[in-house]
């Protein structure tokens, strides 16, 4: 994980914990609660395993902590792949044309994707706070939608690596990295509407 992606997750995760009132339970106790709510994403065992590692900043049962940590390690893994795709482009100078663009153009997409993510964690963070439910809907369906096109543009990068005239390592390096960040966006997308869903129905 590049050094500025650390510290943007341990200040994001320290404040959480921070304003935090209620005690941290043991970890058997966060285990049970990230392992049910991660049945409701699409990869449940890499929604476990990415968690796991801080599930230490997590409250019990609290479903905004949850949502607002997938999506901090959504953006920070979206930044990290974006210096790796740029990276790879100063170290491979004999790319083709069409490698070039589709390089270009994931780099492009991804910066984009981390600036929705970012957007996503703050308003997700606005929404907890709502005291009304139309003020609380704005708010999630922003994240929501922000959330949903970083999605969108992590694809858009897999796709300009589609078909026979892109094979080889630089296909493979990058696809398998930007699908990584999918399915962990992806895992982040359902844990917000998870969270939408259980705290709507408390308001009156």
């Amino acid at each position: 994980m590049e050094p500025k992606n650390t510290i943007f997750l341990v200040l994001f995760l320290s404040t959480t914990i921070l304003q935090s009132s209620s005690a941290i339970p043991n970890r058997s106790e966060l285990d049970r609660f990230i392992v049910t709510s991660c049945q409701t994403t699409r990869y449940p065992p890499l929604c476990v395993h990415t968690l796991s590692a801080y599930a230490t900043m997590i409250r019990h049962k609290n479903d905004q902590d949850l949502a607002q940590t997938a999506l901090a390690i959504s953006m920070s893994r979206a930044r990290s792949v974006a210096i790796f795709v740029a990276k790879l482009t100063k170290q491979t100078p004999s790319f083709k044309r069409r490698e070039y663009l589709a390089i270009k153009d994931c780099i492009e997409v991804l910066g984009n994707s981390v600036d929705r993510l970012g957007q996503s964690v703050k308003e997700l963070g606005r929404a907890g706070h709502a005291v009304a439910s139309e003020d609380f809907m704005w708010k999630m369906s922003n994240v929501q939608t922000w959330v949903s096109a970083a999605l969108t543009d992590e694809t858009t990068c897999l796709d300009g690596f589609s078909g026979r005239a892109m094979e080889g390592k630089v296909k493979r390096l990058i696809r398998l990295k930007v699908v990584h960040v999918a399915q962990v966006t992806s895992n982040a997308l359902a844990l917000v509407n998870h969270f939408a869903e259980k705290r709507s129905v408390k308001f009156p």
